[in-house]
């Protein structure tokens, strides 16, 4: 597929066109183009470590997403991707060089661009890595929490004084 029609199918997900859709739809197609498909169930796993834009773009062309438990996010606020691919236990990791799109002078639309009219290679560092992909998705009974009364994962829930709470209420009853 062209990133072109790539961006449109990301754009259409995540509802703007914009510089962080634009990486992840480059990511996409990098995925896409080496050996991997759209994700019907948890073949291929995504890890990021950002909540920016490009994580919608991953979601929209890959099938990696939260729901399914073959998207996970790790807090750290760098433009990296992991991906593992179960049928062929491969993984590979892209991370943003370090390096701007352009001057910061630039509009937004310029930016947009240049991105799109990049290899892959020239603004992430690929690299193969160790295939240790994340566990697939369980499923948990829910059990009501003691206080709330609202339904939670089982694994989730912690004892406080002889009762089950989601997290939100042992937080607040443990202060």
């Amino acid at each position: 597929m062209k990133v072109e029609e790539l961006m449109d199918k990301a754009v259409k997900f995540h509802g703007h066109s914009c510089p962080g859709l634009a990486i992840g739809v480059l990511v996409s197609k990098y995925i896409l183009d080496n050996g991997n498909d759209f994700s019907i169930d948890e073949e291929l796993v995504a890890v990021v470590e950002n909540d920016n834009c490009s994580v919608d773009a991953i979601q929209a062309l890959l099938g990696t997403t939260f729901g399914k438990g073959n998207l996970t996010h790790n807090d750290f606020g760098k433009n990296n991707f992991s991906f593992f691919n179960r049928t062929s236990n491969k993984a590979v990791k892209l991370s943003i060089k370090a390096r701007s799109f352009g001057d910061k002078e630039m509009s937004r639309e310029e930016r947009l661009e240049i991105i799109l009219n990049s290899n892959p290679e020239d603004i992430f560092e690929i690299k193969e890595i160790e295939y240790k992909p994340p566990n697939k998705a369980e499923i948990h009974q829910s059990l009501a929490c003691d206080n709330c009364g609202e339904p939670t994962m089982s694994t989730r829930l912690k004892d406080f004084e002889g009762k089950k709470l989601c997290l939100p209420c042992h937080e607040k009853l443990n202060k």
